[in-house]
């Protein structure tokens, strides 16, 4: 039975991991698919330039990957020490690459906040941001999901030209 990656990790014990990430019903990821005759392998430089940027975001070295038809592999190094050696600012700026900043935040950042508990919060809010930045979980889910995105956004475009040719 599976477990869930957070009962699975402890950094205190190793810092490498190997990750898998797989398709569901017969999906294919890249490749070619042998039953529709359509090719996928565009999808394998969407998951090698989105692994590029999260490993310069997140405190998580790529190591080593493999891209199959329907699943990857990923050895991951998570490196602790950086991210804790990071400033408060630095976390929040390598965080909103990825995500928008609540208003708080880009207040904070912009020196805006006139009370303490405004800025305790935004502390917390960007302690997590550094925890989850450490996170596998957290990079793996910005792969999946940004493949999951871009596959919907390239279906659609491929149903809108089918539409203007005919």
């Amino acid at each position: 039975m599976t477990q869930a990656r957070s009962t699975q990790i402890s950094l205190q014990d190793t810092a490498y991991y190997h990750c898998i990430s797989r398709c569901v019903r017969r999906a294919f990821l890249c490749g070619e698919d042998a039953y529709s005759g359509k090719s996928f392998e565009h999808r394998r430089l969407w998951l090698v330039e989105r692994m590029r940027l999260l490993s310069q975001v997140f405190a998580i070295d790529v190591c080593a990957y493999a891209i199959m038809s329907n699943h990857y592999h990923l050895v991951l190094h998570v490196d602790t020490a950086t991210a804790n050696s990071w400033s408060d600012e630095e976390v929040a700026q390598r965080w909103t690459t990825l995500y928008k900043a609540p208003l708080l935040v880009t207040r904070w950042l912009n020196g805006e906040l006139k009370s303490k508990a405004e800025t305790r919060k935004t502390l917390e809010l960007i302690d997590d941001w550094r925890e989850r930045l450490t996170g596998i979980s957290w990079f793996m889910r910005n792969i999946n999901e940004y493949v999951a995105r871009e596959k919907i956004i390239s279906d659609t475009h491929r149903f809108d030209a089918l539409a203007i040719s005919n």
